[in-house]
């Protein structure tokens, strides 16, 4: 297996317990109140090297519809007001399974060829997501930036799933 398309993934946070919860009731409930906490424990552990660019994951419109609105995108636009960083956008091309129920490799092959990236873009761009699990969704974004002129790409997200648990 070749090595991912980002080079650093910060996520302080374990995705167990109360974070589940919290994450759930922002995502699937739409709860400001969650959001904005969620934001505040991103700031806490703010990357080392933020990128010049903010570049949510990207959500097929379909399912951003039914959802109402995009996570994502959401967080970056709060961290971006926040830090004053832009926001870049990418697509989601690919109306994609769940990945929830998928394994590693199952991911990774849902994931290509799923996002596409207008550029020109700068040098470094942190893709912004919610919960990072294997690593499939940011590697094939990360590869959509550097395919639309990225030369480094990070990714910062809420939190990540154990290790025994991807």
């Amino acid at each position: 297996m070749s090595p991912p398309a980002f080079k650093v993934t910060t996520a302080e946070l374990l995705y167990e317990g109360p974070v589940i919860e919290l994450i759930y009731d922002f995502k699937f409930n739409g709860s400001p109140r969650a959001g904005a906490l969620l934001v505040e424990l991103m700031l806490a552990n703010t990357p080392a090297h933020l990128g010049s660019a903010l570049l949510p994951v990207p959500m097929f419109q379909a399912r951003a519809k039914k959802r109402g609105f995009n996570q994502a995108s959401w967080l970056a636009s709060q961290l971006s007001k926040r830090l004053n960083v832009p926001v870049v956008s990418a697509r989601c091309t690919k109306q994609l399974p769940s990945q929830r129920s998928l394994n590693r490799r199952q991911r990774m092959v849902n994931m290509v060829g799923a996002f596409q990236v207008v550029g020109p873009l700068p040098h470094h761009v942190t893709i912004i997501d919610d919960v990072v699990t294997t690593g499939a969704t940011g590697h094939a974004l990360a590869q959509a930036a550097l395919d639309a002129g990225a030369m480094h790409v990070d990714i910062w997200a809420v939190a990540r799933t154990p290790l025994d648990r991807n």
